[in-house]
C-alpha cells in the first residue's frame, strides 16, 4: 500500500497587493512634494519677537491662509526705496527661490479696511490713512526695541507674506 503524498499548496503571489503599495507609495511622494510647497520650515534668527519666539526657534508656516489681526506672518523684507527688484514669491514656488530672499517674522497689528494703531506706522512725514489700505498691513515685533516693523517701515504689502506660523519648536 503506498502512503499519499503531501503536496505542499501552490503560493500565487497577490499582485493586486504590491500594485497597491506602489499607488501608496506615490501618492506619498505626491503628497510630500505638494506638501513642500504649501508647508515651510523656518529658522528664527534674533530676537525681535521675543519672548513669544527666540533666536534658534523653528517655525512651521502654511502658505495661502486668510490673514488676520493677532496671527503671526513671515513677510518678505521690504526694499529701501520706492520699488520693488523682485516680484512677489509665486504660491508654488519652492525652497531655492524663498532661500534668495530676506524674511521676517512679524504680528499682525491691522489688516486692510482696520483702524490704522496709534503710533504704529511710520508717516515720512504725511498724515497715514485713518484706516488701513487695501493690500497692506500692519505688522509689529514683539520686542519693540529689537524689531524693524511697521514702526520704522510703514505699511508692508499682503503679497508679500510668505505664510502664517502654525507650530513653533523651540531650540535645545
Amino acid at each position: 500500500m503506498r502512503t499519499p503524498t503531501r503536496r505542499e499548496p501552490t503560493v500565487i503571489p497577490d499582485l493586486s497587493s504590491l500594485w497597491d503599495w506602489k499607488h501608496a507609495l506615490l501618492l506619498a511622494i505626491i503628497g510630500i512634494s505638494l506638501l513642500r510647497r504649501k508647508v515651510v520650515s523656518v529658522t528664527i534668527r534674533g530676537s525681535s519677537m521675543e519672548p513669544a519666539f527666540r533666536d534658534g526657534d523653528r517655525v512651521l508656516v502654511l502658505r495661502g491662509r486668510q490673514l488676520a489681526v493677532g496671527q503671526v506672518v513671515v513677510v518678505e523684507r521690504p526694499r529701501k526705496g520706492p520699488r520693488w527688484t523682485t516680484h512677489p514669491i509665486s504660491r508654488p514656488a519652492g525652497p531655492a527661490p524663498l532661500a534668495e530672499r530676506h524674511w521676517l517674522i512679524k504680528r499682525i497689528a491691522a489688516v486692510p479696511g482696520d483702524p490704522v494703531p496709534p503710533d504704529q506706522v511710520a508717516t515720512w512725514g504725511q498724515t497715514p490713512e485713518s484706516t488701513v489700505p487695501v493690500g497692506k498691513l500692519v505688522l509689529l515685533g514683539d520686542n519693540a526695541g529689537a524689531s524693524y516693523d511697521s514702526r520704522q517701515a510703514g505699511y508692508f504689502q499682503a503679497e508679500r507674506v510668505l505664510g502664517t506660523v502654525l507650530f513653533r519648536s523651540r531650540r535645545a
